[in-house]
């Protein structure tokens, strides 16, 4: 009787994680909004910038499509940063333009994460900042949250239990 259970549940087992696998594996895209609101601290600019992100769980590559409109001057600096939290600041990872480059809207580009970026990037731990000349230290800023760590939350039994007694 316990070897047909525990050969029943491997195989849910089983099929729990190729579903798993496979939802994860397939190229996610979304929107990530920028605000000075989001700036630690905040900073209220005219502007705003948004960010349209696919990103590829098995090949790690993330594409980008970064348009803005109304900054207070040119952009000095767009990048990824992170691990950080909304309320945090974190490190530069990967820049969105190359230094010294004239900057246009829309800035497009790509990047292949390695295995622990991978990881912040889809659990949410990065957020996007443009620097300007009159904003150096951050004009509008992003925190990504991708599909990916929605997922990976709902998908956690202990996440399931809180929101049911809530």
């Amino acid at each position: 009787m316990r070897k047909v259970l525990f050969q029943q549940m491997a195989i849910v087992a089983v099929a729990v994680l190729s579903c798993l696998e496979i939802a994860y594996s397939a190229p996610v895209s979304f929107k990530v909004p920028l605000s000075g609101g989001q700036e630690v601290p905040p900073v209220f600019p005219a502007g705003a910038a948004t960010a349209h992100l696919t990103y590829d769980p098995v090949t790690r590559v993330v594409t980008w499509t970064l348009s803005y409109t109304d900054l207070s001057g040119p952009i000095t600096v767009a990048e990824f940063r992170g691990p950080a939290q909304p309320s945090k600041t974190g490190p530069p990872t990967i820049a969105l333009v190359k230094q010294g480059s004239s900057v246009g809207s829309p800035i497009m580009g790509q990047a292949t994460l390695t295995p622990d970026q991978a990881r912040q990037f889809a659990n949410g731990e990065w957020y996007i900042n443009i620097d300007t000349q009159n904003h150096p230290e951050g004009e509008v800023r992003g925190q990504v949250i991708t599909p990916l760590a929605s997922h990976a939350e709902d998908a956690h039994p202990r996440h399931r239990l809180r929101r049911g007694k809530h």
